[in-house]
C-alpha cells in the first residue's frame, strides 16, 4: 500500500505540498503533519473495540496515551449503543453501520482499519479492508474458522499490507524471556506443554435460546449476523455471550488461547498439528439421559494435540485445558506456591527441565530454587516498549516489509489454525447419531483426528470437515 503522502502526490492535489511541510512551520511542538498520520476505520468499536481505538489513538482522558500519529477518522458498528463511549471518544470520527459501505464511500481516506467485532465476522471485514489495500488489525482469534485463517495470511503477502492479531500480550517482555530461555537451553528440548483457563466466565453448555425479543432500536440484527445463520435476535447472543455459541463465537478456546500459548508458538519450531482428540463435560439432561446442546460450547473441555517438531527432534504433545479444569502440580512445585495465576497458566517440558508461566506475569523455573541457581540468559530479543497497538501504528506507517510486528498474519494465521483446530475436534466429538434400534445413541466423532494441514482435511472422518470452513449467509463473502 502507498502511503497518505504518495496517494496525494499521485493524485496531483496542488494541497499536497501543504501536508508536507516540516511540521514547526505548519503546528510548533507537538504538532504532526498530516502525511505522518496514520487514519484508521474502526469496525466493531464497543467493547473491546473501544479499548483497541484509544490503544491506537490515545483516550481523552490521557489515561491510555497511544500514539500522536494515529488518527480515529471513522467509526463503525451496527449497534449504536454500544458505539457511544468510542463516539464520544473520537466526536470528529464520521460513523456508519455497514463497514461495507463505509470502505465503498471513504476508502481513499482511510489508510488501516482495526477489526474488533464478534469472531464470526472478523475474516470479511478484514479482507474486504486488505483487498482495498489498507492495514488491518484484527482482535483475537483472527478468525471464525481454519479456511479463514489460511485466507487471510495469504491476502495478507498478497496485498503487502500490515497486519496485526489482537493478542496485546504478544508484546509483553514474558513471551520474549521465554524465548531467551528456549534458545539458551535451560530445559532442553520442549517435548510437553500444558496449559489451562478458567474461561468460560459466561454461559456454555446450555440449550438453545428460545422466546420472542424485539430487536433494540439502536441494534441492526440483519447486519449484527453478517456471514453467520440467520436466527431470530436473543439477548443470550448479543452484546457479548456470542461467545459461547457456535455460530457467533469460538468458545474459551478462541477467548484465551491466542494470549496462553503465543508462548508457545513463539518459542518452539511448530505450526501445523498432525492430529488432535479431545473430551468435554458431559451435560445431563435427565437421569441417565445425556443431554444433546450442538449450538453451544461445552462447559470445559479437554484437548490434546501432536505437533511435529519443524527442527525433526520428534514431536511437540500439547494439552489444552478449560472450564477451570487444571493438571497435576508438577512434582518440583511446592505445595504452597501458586501454579500459573491459578486461574491461568502453562508448563513446558523439556529434557533438562520445566518452566511455568502465563502470559502476563513472568515465568520460572522449576523448582522456584533453580531461579536462584541458574544464570539467566542476557536480553537478545527486542522488548516493545511503545507496546502492541502503537507497535503496529508505528509499522503501518513504515510501511509494509520495513517494521516488525509481534503477530502478524503469517504468524497469527497458522497459529489460529491450531487454535481452532481444538475446536474442530470438539464439534466432532459433539456429534451423535441415533442407533437403528432406536436405543441410545453412537458419538462417531469421539476419536483421534488425523489432520492434512496443507490440504486442510481430516482424513479418517469426513464429517469432521464441515468445520474447516463455514457457508455464508446470502450476499456475503470472503
Amino acid at each position: 500500500m502507498t502511503n497518505r503522502r504518495e496517494f496525494l502526490k499521485t493524485l496531483g492535489l496542488a494541497s499536497a505540498a501543504f501536508t508536507i511541510l516540516p511540521r514547526h512551520v505548519l503546528g510548533g511542538p507537538g504538532f504532526v503533519a498530516p502525511s505522518d498520520t496514520l487514519y484508521i476505520a474502526g469496525i466493531g468499536v464497543g467493547g473491546k473495540g473501544t479499548s483497541d481505538l484509544t490503544g491506537f489513538a490515545g483516550s481523552p482522558d490521557g489515561k491510555t496515551k497511544g500514539s500522536p500519529n494515529a488518527k480515529i477518522a471513522f467509526l463503525c458498528d451496527v449497534d449504536d449503543n454500544m458505539a457511544k463511549n468510542s463516539v464520544r471518544n473520537f466526536p470528529s470520527a464520521k460513523y456508519y453501520k455497514d463497514f461495507r459501505v463505509m470502505l465503498e464511500k471513504e476508502g481513499k481516506g482511510i489508510d488501516a482499519v482495526s477489526v474488533s467485532t464478534p469472531d464470526h465476522t472478523h475474516a470479511v471485514a478484514a479482507m474486504a479492508a486488505m483487498q482495498l489495500g489498507k492495514h488491518v488489525y484484527v482482535q483475537k482469534p483472527l478468525t471464525y474458522s481454519i479456511y479463514e485463517a489460511r485466507m487471510l495470511a495469504e491476502a495478507a503477502n498478497q496485498y503487502r499490507v500490515v497486519t496485526q492479531m489482537g493478542n496485546q500480550h504478544a508484546s509483553d517482555p514474558h513471551v520474549r524471556v521465554i524465548r531467551e530461555w528456549i534458545n539458551a537451553g535451560l530445559i532442553g528440548d520442549v517435548f510437553k506443554v500444558t496449559a489451562w483457563t478458567n474461561r468460560p466466565v459466561w454461559p456454555q453448555g446450555i440449550a438453545t435460546p428460545s422466546g420472542k425479543h424485539k430487536v433494540p432500536k439502536q441494534l441492526d440484527w440483519d447486519l449484527w449476523l453478517g456471514p453467520a445463520a440467520n436466527v431470530k435476535y436473543n439477548p443470550a447472543y448479543h452484546p457479548f455471550n456470542w461467545r459461547g455459541w457456535w455460530n457467533f463465537g469460538t468458545g474459551a478456546l478462541g477467548d484465551m488461547a491466542c494470549h496462553i500459548l503465543d508462548p508457545v508458538f513463539k518459542s518452539l519450531p511448530i505450526d501445523f498439528p498432525s492430529e488432535v482428540e479431545c473430551s468435554t463435560t458431559t451435560e445431563w439432561a435427565g437421569f441417565f439421559k445425556e443431554a444433546d446442546y450442538p449450538e453451544s460450547c461445552p462447559a470445559s473441555s479437554i484437548i490434546h494435540l501432536k505437533f511435529p517438531r519443524k527442527d525433526g527432534k520428534g514431536d511437540l504433545k500439547l494439552t489444552w485445558m478449560d472450564g477451570g479444569l487444571l493438571p497435576e502440580r508438577p512434582e518440583e512445585l511446592l505445595p504452597e506456591e501458586k501454579m500459573g495465576d491459578w486461574g491461568n497458566g502453562f508448563i513446558f517440558e523439556g529434557t533438562k527441565g520445566k518452566l511455568m508461566g502465563n502470559y502476563n506475569i513472568p515465568p520460572v523455573l522449576l523448582p522456584t530454587s533453580r531461579m536462584k541457581e541458574v544464570s539467566l540468559p542476557p536480553e537478545t530479543i527486542a522488548r516493545v516498549p511503545e507496546g502492541h497497538y502503537v507497535q503496529w501504528v508505528n509499522a503501518c506507517l513504515k510501511g509494509y516489509g520495513n517494521a516488525e510486528v509481534s503477530s502478524p498474519f503469517d504468524f497469527a494465521g497458522p497459529f489460529t489454525e491450531a487454535v481452532l483446530m481444538g475446536n474442530l475436534a470438539i464439534r466432532s466429538y459433539q456429534m451423535r447419531k441415533p442407533n437403528a434400534d432406536g436405543r441410545g445413541y453412537t458419538y462417531p466423532g469421539r476419536k483421534k483426528l488425523l489432520w492434512d494441514a496443507k490440504n486442510m482435511k481430516i482424513t479418517n472422518f469426513d464429517d469432521a470437515n464441515q468445520f474447516v470452513r463455514r457457508e455464508y449467509r446470502s450476499d456475503w463473502k470472503l
